[in-house]
C-alpha cells in the first residue's frame, strides 16, 4: 500500500494510560474515517469500590462502531490485563485474534468460558513471527518478563515504524524462555523508529528488576530454613516463578499441591506447550492433607488478598482441605501491587492472627519485577532511537515521569497520552488530533454494563445512606388506605430497638400523610403517588437519621 498525503498513522489508548492495568491500544491508518485498525491487548483491571463488581474493562465503543475496519486483535503476553478482557470484549468486535502458543492456550481457555470456542477465529503465531493485516505488517519480538512468551511488537507501516514494547525487562536468565533479542532491536533500530510505546511502571525506580534466576536461588535458601507447613503464593501466570517454587519445595525434600483454580488453569497450560516437563507430580489437596508438615509446600493463589482466591479462604479458615496455623509459613513471592494495599495487609493480619509467619516478597528477596527499571528503560531507548516516545502502562505520574526521561535521553518528541485521545503519529510533528469515548465497563455476574449505571449508583447508595421500603395497599375505586404503611428499614442504626420502633412509626406516618395531601386524581397515578411517598418519607428520615436512604415505596390496588 503506498504511502498517500492523506493518509495518517495514529495511535489511541483506550486503556492502561493512566492507569497500571485494563490495557488495550489501537493504531489507525488511512484517511480521515476510512481508516483500518489494528487493536493491541484487550485486559481488564481488578481494584473497583463498585460493590458487587470484581472485574473492570476498558470501554471500547469507538472500536465497536468502527468493527468493519478492525484487521485484527494482536495480543503481546497472557496476563490478564492484556487478554482478561478477550471474553467479553470479543463479540463486539468480531476481529481475528493472534497471538503466540502459550498465550492463546490461555485464551481458548477464556474463549470457552463464554461459549465462543468455536466463533472467535484464534491464530497462533510462532515466537519471532511476522505477519500481515492490511496496511500494517507486524513482527513479534522476543522479549523477558514475568510469563513465558512476552512479546514486542514492530508495527510496520507506509508511514513509519511503532516499536510496541508491551510488558517487558532485561533478564540475563529468565530460566524460561529466550532472553531479550538484542539483535532483532538493533535491526529494528537501524531501519528506522518513527515512536516507541513504552512500559512505564517502574520509571521511578533506580537499577534494574532483578533477575529471576537470583530469585529461585533465594527461595532454595528460604525454605530449605523453614519449619511446618510451608505454603507460597505467587501470581500463577510467573510460570517461572511458579517452576522455582516447585524447584525449591523439591531441593528441600517437600511434596508440591496446587491450591487455587488459577494455579491448575496456568500449569496446565504450560505444560500443553513444553513447560513445567521436569516436575514431579503434583498432590491433590486431599492426598497433601495426609503429608507430615514438614514435607509438604502448598503453592495458592491469592497474592493480592483477592477475597475469593485460595489465600484468603485459607487465612479465615473457610478452605475445604487446606489448614495453615502456629508455627507454619506463608511466603508472599509478590510484590503490593497499588490499589491492592488495604486488602493484602488484611490479610497478612489475619495469616498473624493465627500464629503463621508471614514473609513478604522485599523481606527475603523472593520477588524481582516483570518491569523495567530505570537502567533498563535507558538500555531501551539506546536500542530503539525512536524519534518518538509514548509511554503508557502506567498512572499520571508515571507517564509524565517516562516523558521526562525519554527528553534527558534526547528523544525529540515525546507525549504523555491520555486513554481516549487519538494521536498522529505521522505525517508531521506528533500531537493530539481528536479525543474517542474512553470510559470502563464493569462487568456485573453475567452482564456488561456501564461504569455509572443506575444499578451501581444505587448499590453505592444503598452502601453508604441505608435504605426503606414502604408498601400500601390502596383501594382501586376511593383511592384510600386499605393497609399500611408497612415500613421496613435496612443499614440505619438506632441506639435501640425502641428507638427504631418509634422511628418507624414516625416514617409510616409520613407516609401516610404524604399519600392524604394529594388530590384524587393524584392517588389515581401510582407514579405520583410512590414519588410524593418517597420524598417526604426521605425527608423525615434525613430529619432522624441525618441520612437521605434510598426509599422504595410500592403501592398496591385491590
Amino acid at each position: 500500500m503506498a504511502a498517500s498525503e492523506e493518509n495518517e498513522l495514529v495511535f489511541l489508548p483506550l486503556g492502561g494510560s493512566g492507569e497500571i492495568g485494563m490495557n488495550l491500544n489501537a493504531y489507525g491508518f488511512g484517511p480521515g474515517e476510512d481508516k483500518k485498525w489494528i487493536i493491541v491487548d484487550i485486559g481488564v483491571t481488578f481494584a473497583s469500590d463498585a460493590p458487587g463488581i470484581e472485574v473492570i474493562l476498558p470501554d471500547a465503543t469507538f472500536l465497536e462502531e468502527r468493527r468493519e475496519d478492525i484487521l485484527g486483535i494482536v495480543l503481546t503476553h497472557a496476563h490478564e490485563d492484556h487478554i482478561g478482557a478477550i471474553g467479553w470484549l470479543w463479540p463486539r468486535l468480531k476481529a481475528p485474534i493472534y497471538a503466540t502458543p502459550f498465550t492463546a492456550a490461555l485464551v481458548r481457555e477464556k474463549l470457552k468460558e463464554r461459549g465462543l470456542l468455536d466463533k472467535a477465529p484464534l491464530n497462533e503465531v510462532p515466537l519471532g513471527g511476522k505477519f500481515s493485516l492490511g496496511p500494517f505488517e507486524l513482527e513479534l519480538v522476543t522479549l523477558t518478563h514475568s510469563i513465558p512468551e512476552p512479546n514486542g511488537l514492530a508495527i510496520r507501516t507506509p508511514l513509519g515504524l511503532v516499536w510496541h514494547t508491551g510488558d517487558w525487562k532485561i533478564d540475563p536468565d529468565p530460566l524460561i524462555g529466550a532472553v531479550t533479542d538484542e539483535k532483532a532491536l538493533k535491526r529494528i533500530a537501524d531501519e528506522g523508529v518513527l515512536a516507541m510505546v513504552c512500559d512505564s511502571t517502574n520509571v521511578f525506580e533506580e537499577g534494574h528488576a532483578g533477575s529471576e534466576a537470583d530469585v529461585r536461588e533465594a527461595l532454595v535458601k528460604l525454605i530449605g530454613s523453614l519449619k511446618g507447613r510451608v505454603a507460597v503464593t505467587a501470581f500463577a501466570s510467573n510460570v517461572a516463578r511458579v517452576e522455582s517454587v516447585i524447584h525449591a519445595a523439591e531441593a528441600c525434600g517437600r511434596a508440591v499441591c496446587l491450591v487455587g483454580r488459577s494455579m491448575h488453569k496456568v500449569s496446565a497450560a504450560a505444560q500443553s506447550v513444553g513447560l513445567l516437563q521436569n516436575v514431579r507430580p503434583f498432590l491433590s489437596e486431599e492426598e497433601a492433607a495426609d503429608v507430615p508438615d514438614e514435607r509438604i509446600l502448598y503453592l495458592c493463589t491469592g497474592s493480592q488478598g483477592e477475597p475469593r482466591a485460595a489465600l484468603t479462604r485459607i487465612a479465615t479458615g473457610t478452605h475445604r482441605f487446606v489448614q495453615l496455623g502456629e508455627g507454619d509459613t506463608v511466603v508472599f513471592s509478590s510484590r503490593v501491587i497499588p490499589g491492592n494495599d488495604i486488602a493484602i495487609y488484611a490479610l497478612y493480619n489475619a495469616l498473624v492472627d493465627k500464629g503463621i509467619n508471614v514473609i513478604s516478597g522485599g523481606a527475603e528477596s523472593v520477588h524481582v519485577s516483570g518491569h523495567p527499571c530505570r537502567d533498563e528503560l535507558r538500555q531501551m531507548y539506546q536500542w530503539a532511537r525512536p524519534r518518538i516516545a509514548i509511554p503508557v502502562h502506567g498512572e499520571r505520574r508515571h507517564l509524565l515521569e517516562h516523558v521526562k526521561l525519554a527528553r534527558a535521553l534526547q528523544v525529540g518528541e515525546a507525549l504523555a497520552p491520555r486513554n481516549g485521545e487519538i494521536i498522529r503519529l505521522a505525517p508531521g510533528r506528533a500531537e493530539v488530533i481528536d479525543e474517542a469515548p474512553a470510559g470502563r465497563l464493569f462487568v456485573d455476574g453475567l452482564t456488561l454494563i456501564d461504569a455509572d449505571d443506575e444499578a451501581i449508583r444505587e448499590r453505592r447508595k444503598l452502601g453508604a445512606e441505608g435504605t426503606i421500603s414502604v408498601g400500601l395497599v390502596v383501594n382501586e375505586k376511593k383511592h384510600s388506605i386499605m393497609s399500611g404503611p408497612d415500613v421496613r428499614v435496612r443499614g440505619l442504626s438506632m441506639q435501640d430497638e425502641r428507638a427504631l420502633d418509634l422511628a418507624i412509626e414516625e416514617l409510616a406516618e409520613a407516609a401516610e400523610t404524604g399519600f392524604g395531601r394529594l388530590n384524587h386524581s393524584d392517588r389515581a397515578d401510582d407514579d405520583l403517588a410512590e414519588q410524593a411517598i418517597a420524598r417526604i418519607v426521605r425527608k423525615t428520615a434525613e430529619r432522624i437519621w441525618g441520612k437521605r436512604p434510598l426509599v422504595d415505596v410500592v403501592l398496591m390496588r385491590v
